[in-house]
């Protein structure tokens, strides 16, 4: 399928590129179819019959009658095409461009804000807030997965991947989130989010993201070992693929990591749901998801 208009870009400020320095907890140095009439003969500008020569009554009503019908069919056709949303629209393939675009057109503190504030985010609705501790740089894929992860995603690809870790403001859990910014059209990641559903991918201890460990910081010690819970989600409107991992940040080993969504559930009794660290990954994946949202909308908003 070949790529839609690409969406207008913004240049960003190279103190805040992905490749410049970071200190932990730093702040990185339509057109619409025109559709016109002419002035049906033997009516005046304000649609008052007025004499037409040899013309009847009759012949001149009929000519009316068939205007007023013409004029509905084609409103009609034109505003059915915008209802259903056409595939073919360029606003449709715009937005989804604009998607795949925002790794090199937003700054980092955009995309992973320095603050992130989570209302409700925590066991029993308890308020949580996630601090930054660092970004890694921009990549691509290789070696950024655990093999058969790696294998899963490969028939989406892999244009860009951005991560950056956070801890909670008691610096005892770290989590890291990451936006894999896909090749793959529309189609491609309905397909990929379909399989995911159905074989309930996200759920598998072996296909875990990996963390991000920066040295320096409390996520030093958060490698692949430490991972104790998770959430992955494939997004069909956009080529973005967003996750999520979480561990503490003393380094201690977890031997039974659940997925997110079941340490979310009422009664869980796992380490990672007595913690809370399902919340933690699953709260920072969904709002670091809606900051992705608020940018494709700005984006596609933005004067041509």
């Amino acid at each position: 399928m070949p790529p839609g208009p690409s969406a207008p870009t913004v240049a960003p400020d190279p103190s805040l590129s992905w490749s410049a320095p970071l200190t932990p907890g730093g702040v990185p140095g339509h057109t619409r179819p025109v559709v016109s009439f002419g002035q049906p003969e033997g009516y005046d500008a304000d649609a008052r019959p007025r004499p037409l020569g040899r013309r009847g009554a009759s012949q001149t009503a009929a000519a009316a009658v068939c205007l007023v019908l013409g004029l509905g069919l084609v409103s009609g056709a034109v505003t059915g095409s915008w209802l259903v949303g056409d595939p073919g629209e360029k606003g449709t393939r715009s937005t989804y461009t604009a998607a795949g675009s925002l790794w090199h057109s937003v700054p980092v503190d955009q995309l992973f804000p320095p603050t992130v504030q989570g209302r409700g985010a925590g066991p029993g609705g308890a308020d949580r807030a996630w601090t930054r501790i660092a970004v890694a740089p921009d990549r691509g894929c290789k070696d950024a997965f655990d093999p058969l992860l790696h294998k899963v995603l490969a028939p989406v690809g892999c244009a860009r991947l951005l991560r950056a870790t956070y801890t909670d403001a008691t610096e005892s859990h770290v989590t890291t989130v990451g936006l894999l910014f896909t090749t793959a059209d529309a189609p491609g990641m309905t397909s990929l989010a379909n399989r995911f559903r159905k074989e309930r991918l996200d759920r598998r201890t072996d296909l875990m993201p990996l963390p991000y460990a920066a040295k320096g910081t409390p996520a030093a010690d958060f490698g692949a070992g430490q991972r104790a819970s998770w959430t992955v989600s494939v997004l069909t409107d956009a080529p973005v693929v967003v996750y999520a991992v979480s561990g503490w940040a003393d380094g201690r080993s977890v031997d039974d990591p659940q997925p997110a969504e079941d340490a979310l559930a009422s009664g869980a009794t796992s380490a990672p749901a007595q913690a809370g660290l399902g919340h933690e990954a699953q709260g920072l994946a969904d709002r670091i998801e809606r900051d992705l949202r608020k940018n494709v909308r700005s984006a596609t908003e933005q004067p041509s």
